[in-house]
């Protein structure tokens, strides 16, 4: 079914990996776009038309954690279909696996707090639901 008042975006979102660990970040209630106040997700965002996968990541993950990295392959993509200050989105996300040497983060305003996970553990936080699916992916090598 189409639906034509619906905004389309095309995301790129990492799975930042330091010395096994996983980064995910929590979502403050000042983010003015936010949907998911208090949940944790991990690093990404919207690609601006014309930009280059690889170089979106970078500059989103440099915008939200202050972090540099060597972005890996592309392991998993999903959707979904929030409703923004009354306007319906959909939202493509494609997931990657990124590498950084450093685990000191600098937290962009969007955010509030931030973790450095054991992914098996993913669990245990109040993650974004949509996140499950793409921990699971990546715990068995999908």
């Amino acid at each position: 079914m189409l639906v034509d008042e619906v905004r389309l975006f095309t995301a790129t979102k990492a799975l930042i990996v330091h010395e096994g660990k996983v980064l995910v970040l929590r979502e403050s209630s000042k983010y003015v776009e936010g949907t998911n106040s208090g949940r944790f997700d991990v690093v990404g965002g919207r690609i601006t038309p014309g930009e280059r996968f690889e170089d979106a990541l970078k500059r989103e993950i440099f915008e939200e954690t202050g972090l540099s990295v060597k972005i890996g392959k592309p392991f998993f993509v999903n959707e979904s279909w929030p409703v923004v200050k009354g306007e319906k989105w959909q939202v493509v996300r494609i997931f990657f696996e990124a590498f950084s040497e450093d685990n000191k983060v600098i937290l962009s305003e969007d955010h509030d707090k931030y973790e450095w996970i054991n992914p098996n553990n993913f669990r245990n936080y109040p993650i974004i639901e949509n996140l499950v699916p793409v921990f699971e992916a990546y715990i068995n090598g999908v």
